[in-house]
């Protein structure tokens, strides 16, 4: 290659992500990078100031690449298109300084430094001294974080109150599992003995720093933020509807079209909780009856399994007729979720050389009991054929995209969208024909449909229209959406609470649900149409699978083309 060549916009894409590495080793290890498993990053306001020259560099970068001959293939546009969409919302949120009053019950920098330990590798005595090497990192790290947040409470930038109170009892808990240990403590204690002195005395000082970010959460920063509001209002829920959605959304035809999946969706529970429980009232009503009375698993060990089953199963029974798929992209992990976290199940994907595979994580909350309505178009959703299938695939398909397109640069109501349509597939192949399993699916769908409402709702302060059974012609606040929440989803208090207080966490993410199942579904009808008879399912699932993400707007484009 001579000196005078001008990189295209996916070597400036793939450049970015090695530099990134370079500043977020979290970001690495997820990749599956070795050299990243010793080291955490710079959490400070300094260190987040460095993220975003990077990003402004590479932009500038782009510019370029973009003029450069070849720019305009199909490839190459479309990373770029995603690399200027992604880096330009992200440096909109930190130029608004959103990380300096990042706080909440989950998606934190605290919680991220936590939980990557648990996708560390763990398998040999030199994996458990980088561990170990990273441990001794937590202190700075999290004296990094309280320093961005001390700058916030500086500048008058605060926190919601509400998540932050969860904030502190999920550090409670993680400094103290009720046996006189932290959870740093309880993740060393399968370390190799040849570094227990090591690893146990790095595990303290982990945790001595989890503590110390309490007492100052608990006695500093939450007097501080004390009467400060619990929602974002307009201006700063556009910016993060923004980061989260790929598009600038129209957030009252958002808000709109979350009401009318609401009666939708109505309309059919009622129908099917009618085959469960006649005369039950409301679909609430029957699944209540399912906790109690419905098929259920018994123990920790068994439900993992289970879960484990649930996705084998779909992957031979979708393999080959509505997907193709690589034998590595077959594989995938049902695990349970560190306690202390939230509520919700969740997915991480493989490394890039699928040395860990995909894994999906349920969070047990202390339970023992687990009924199977309420699992079974959730795993879809997690494993097969959802973020799994989605993002191993982009792994597979690394080299023909970019190592951009494939990890970093992805866009959660993509990704949550495909989720989403995938539990509506699986209804479609006629998957969840058992009444138990289908009205599971639908307060499933209801529950994504209700985040579209409340989440725009209450952070907008938006009027609940006149032809809702719920409140009508008031304003939403935090307390009604709670209220609106546990009443229309089957789900138990501790998991509504924390729900509502995630959507004060993060505003913006939780909409992307519905409004990404809505693009996927555009796009393969606008396909559909455009082929007639000739159009082939699993052929179109296979291209939309391996182009990448790209935000909803470009999405909806890109799909109908396919």
């Amino acid at each position: 290659m001579s000196d005078t060549h001008s990189p295209l916009p996916r070597e400036v894409a793939d450049a970015y992500v090695d530099e990134l590495i370079a500043l977020d080793p979290i970001t690495g290890t997820y990749l599956g990078v070795k050299e990243s498993s010793s080291r955490l990053p710079d959490l400070s306001p300094a260190g987040q100031e460095a993220l975003a020259e990077l990003q402004r560099a590479t932009l500038a970068r782009l510019d370029e690449a973009e003029r450069a001959p070849g720019a305009d293939s199909d490839s190459e546009r479309r990373c770029g298109r995603l690399l200027r969409e992604r880096l330009t919302a992200e440096l909109a949120v930190h130029e608004a300084d959103e990380g300096l009053r990042s706080v909440g019950n989950m998606a934190t920098p605290a919680h991220s430094i936590r939980e990557v330990f648990t996708v560390t590798p763990s398998g040999t005595d030199e994996d458990w001294a980088a561990i170990a090497e990273r441990l001794r990192a937590v202190p700075t790290a999290y004296a990094g974080y309280r320093e961005s947040l001390a700058l916030g409470l500086e500048r008058k930038l605060y926190a919601a109150p509400r998540p932050t109170a969860t904030f502190v009892e999920q550090l409670t808990e993680w400094s103290d599992t009720g046996e006189g240990h932290g959870w740093f403590e309880d993740f060393v204690s399968a370390g190799p003995e040849a570094l227990r002195a090591e690893l146990d005395e790095a595990a303290r000082g982990a945790t001595a720093a989890v503590a110390e970010l309490r007492d100052w959460m608990r006695d500093v920063y939450a007097p501080a933020i004390e009467g400060a509001p619990n929602t974002v209002g307009r201006e700063r829920y556009a910016r993060w509807a923004r980061y989260f959605n790929g598009t600038d959304l129209d957030l009252d035809e958002a808000y709109a079209y979350g009401w009318a999946e609401y009666h939708r969706l109505l309309g059919e529970m009622k129908k099917e909780a009618e085959r469960i429980l006649p005369g039950a009232g409301t679909p609430w009503v029957a699944l209540a009856h399912l906790d109690e009375h419905g098929k259920h698993i018994e123990g920790v060990d068994e439900v993992r399994d289970w879960l484990q089953g649930l996705m084998d199963e779909a992957i031979e029974k979708l393999d080959g007729t509505h997907f193709e798929l690589a034998e590595r992209v077959r594989k995938v992990e049902s695990c349970i979720a560190p306690p202390g976290g939230a509520a919700a199940p969740y997915y991480t994907p493989p490394t890039e050389d699928f040395s860990r595979p995909g894994r999906t994580w349920l969070p047990t909350m202390g339970l023992t009991r687990f009924p199977v309505y309420d699992l079974v178009s959730t795993w879809y959703h997690e494993g097969v054929p959802g973020h799994h299938l989605q993002l191993a695939q982009w792994a597979h398909v690394a080299e023909s995209l970019s190592r951009y397109q494939a990890t970093v640069g992805h866009v959660s109501a993509n990704c949550e969208g495909w989720a989403l349509y995938a539990e509506r597939l699986m209804d479609e192949l006629g998957f969840l024909t058992d009444p138990e399993h289908r009205l599971g699916y639908l307060d499933a769908q209801m529950m994504r449909a209700a985040r579209v409402i409340v989440d725009i709702g209450m952070h907008l302060e938006l009027e609940i229209p006149a032809d809702s059974p719920f409140h009508p012609g008031e304003r939403w606040t935090p307390e009604l959406a709670q209220e609106f929440f546990g009443s229309h989803s089957s789900r138990p208090a501790d998991f509504v609470e924390s729900e509502l207080t995630r959507y004060l966490t993060i505003p913006g993410q939780a909409i992307g649900y519905k409004l990404g199942e809505r693009a996927w579904l555009l796009g393969r009808e606008q396909a559909r149409e455009r082929h007639g008879d000739g159009f082939d399912l699993k052929a179109w699932h296979m291209a939309a699978l391996s182009q990448g993400s790209l935000g909803l707007d470009d999405l909806v484009d890109e799909l109908s083309a396919l």
